[in-house]
């Protein structure tokens, strides 16, 4: 389908899916396509994601573009300068603020070009990254390839020691091929939450015993 672009040039583009489909290698394909045509670019990452580099965006396969790392999502207000173009890696790990930050550079005539996971590893929507989707003129999903049937993956499978992660696990763990790996919806593996311990009736049972205890021990007949 042909994209028909807005002539003042301002517009969101999304692109997501699973890990490993090729998102931030996506990214950059078109951030050097907007350095191509001389348009200036800035490039911005979260903080926190430090797996293969400090700065630069880089993608599992090694491929690498500079950016900045931010801890917040209102300094990429202060530190886009003039850019024409402005590219987002990893958005599912900002704040909700990234959202009113995307339709503001959109509004002032930029392109904003974002990458990030759609859902977390629960198969559940991921942080800001709905509301960017549905504010986006473009969106393009992604897919990579499940490594259980080797058919299209859509999902992401978090592996500790080997086994699906429990849902009680924290959402942000980061990780590469040693934790998570993509599945499709038929072998994506979620296990049952660890049982919750009920206080109340936990307390009732030591009450109980304690008091079992007691009464043995009272009846105990001496020995000399």
């Amino acid at each position: 389908m042909m994209r028909v672009v807005s002539p003042r040039g301002g517009w969101i583009e999304v692109v997501c899916g699973s890990m490993f489909s090729g998102k931030s290698e996506e990214l950059m394909r078109r951030l050097r396509r907007a350095q191509i045509a001389r348009q200036q670019i800035a490039v911005f990452k979260p903080l926190l994601d430090n797996r293969y580099h400090a700065t630069d965006v880089v993608s599992h396969d090694g491929t690498r573009i500079e950016a900045r790392p931010v801890d917040t999502s209102a300094e990429i207000l202060r530190m886009v300068g003039d850019a024409q173009v402005v590219g987002i890696d990893e958005a599912q790990f900002f704040d909700a603020g990234v959202v009113d930050v995307a339709v503001r550079l959109a509004d002032e005539g930029r392109r904003v070009v974002v990458a990030a996971l759609d859902m977390d590893f629960k198969n559940e929507p991921f942080g800001p990254v709905p509301h960017l989707l549905a504010v986006a003129e473009f969106v393009d999903k992604l897919q990579a390839i499940c490594q259980v049937c080797a058919g299209p993956a859509t999902r992401t499978q978090r592996l500790i020691g080997g086994r699906p992660a429990s849902p009680d696990e924290p959402v942000i763990r980061l990780g590469a091929k040693e934790s998570y790996e993509p599945r499709c919806r038929e072998c994506h593996e979620l296990p049952n939450s660890r049982p919750t311990l009920d206080l109340a009736e936990s307390a009732i049972e030591g009450a109980l015993t304690d008091r079992a205890s007691s009464s043995a021990r009272n009846t105990a007949v001496p020995t000399f």
